[in-house]
């Protein structure tokens, strides 16, 4: 069932987002600053261009760094990047086939707005320990 979500997500909005932070990515590496931020945006880009069968979960060993970076990330890319998903996800559930998708890109919308200190994990152990 994960795989056909998947497969019509990719359709629906899954290639535009991951365009979409895939751009953010490259914009954030030009900067020798930015490529914390970038490598953040291409691991979120993968998450949303397949993102059934996986979760995030907060990292326990994240610090007062990526609190910080969360506040630039915030600032850079991270409103673009929400905006782009709730524009999605409200398009989306305009039909009710869409409806579990723009739920989808809702939930996505933390993670773009606050992505440090983040891991994406497969749901089936979201909290299994490295």
């Amino acid at each position: 069932m994960k795989t056909i979500l998947n497969i019509i997500w990719l359709v629906l909005s899954g290639v535009w987002l991951f365009l979409g932070y895939i751009l953010a990515g490259v914009l954030l590496c030009i900067t020798i600053i930015g490529i914390p931020f970038g490598i953040a945006a291409f691991r979120i880009a993968v998450y949303a261009l397949w993102p059934f069968g996986y979760t995030t979960v907060e990292r326990r060993d994240a610090g007062a760094g990526s609190c910080v970076g969360n506040v630039l990330w915030l600032v850079l890319a991270g409103w673009w990047l929400a905006l782009g998903h709730i524009v999605t996800g409200i398009a989306l559930c305009v039909t009710i086939i869409g409806i579990p998708f723009g739920i989808a890109n809702f939930k996505m919308v933390p993670l773009s707005l606050l992505p440090l200190g983040r891991e994406i994990v497969p749901t089936d152990a979201p909290f299994a320990t490295r």
